[in-house]
């Protein structure tokens, strides 16, 4: 049992959901936060109504014998604004800002990041792949996954699913039975 609260992870709660044309005076930015500081960084932003996203996992340690479950970043060291300009600079004045990344695609790392965001909502073991895996586009036809879109890769277990975030240049993968996959033609 966590000894904390969860805290949120995204603001406002639709933020995904949204196409381009609710945000035509936002832009999409990768924050790269100093070491430790995404958390902190999603309370401040919280705090200034800044829409975010931090992509947050349960993980489980032991410490003196004791379990510890806690809400770790999925993506080490980032998280993900729509803002004007000056929020922007108001996320630079936090002090906890290592750098901001432009994204050029936006709407194609909006869904990326709403892929994510359900594959976390539906308590799936996420792996996060260091490179994207060669392989076929596919789509998860049945079962809990159904709609999500990646890249299939054999594993001697089984198949697994592979979701990206290009702009990052990594992904999170599932694993899945090839009977729910269908190839994108």
């Amino acid at each position: 049992m966590p000894i904390l609260q969860p805290e949120p992870s995204i603001f406002p709660d639709d933020l995904l959901a949204r196409g381009a044309e609710d945000n035509m005076e936002r832009r999409w930015w990768a924050v790269y936060a100093k070491a430790r500081q995404e958390k902190a960084l999603a309370r401040d932003l919280f705090a200034q109504q800044i829409p975010f996203y931090l992509p947050l996992v349960p993980r489980t340690s032991s410490s003196r014998g004791r379990r510890i479950e806690s809400l770790l970043p999925l993506f080490k060291g980032y998280l993900f604004i729509l803002a004007r300009e000056e929020e922007r600079i108001e996320t630079l004045r936090t002090n906890r800002v290592s750098r901001l990344i432009a994204v050029d695609a936006a709407e194609t790392l909006r869904r990326e990041l709403w892929q994510v965001q359900q594959l976390i909502a539906r308590k799936a073991p996420l792996v996060v792949e260091a490179r994207l895996a060669p392989g076929r586009r596919i789509r998860v036809k049945s079962g809990a996954f159904m709609g999500i879109e990646g890249v299939v890769e054999e594993q001697r277990s089984g198949y697994r699913l592979i979701v990206e975030v290009s702009f990052l240049q990594q992904s999170v993968s599932v694993e899945l039975d090839d009977a729910q996959l269908e190839p994108i033609e």
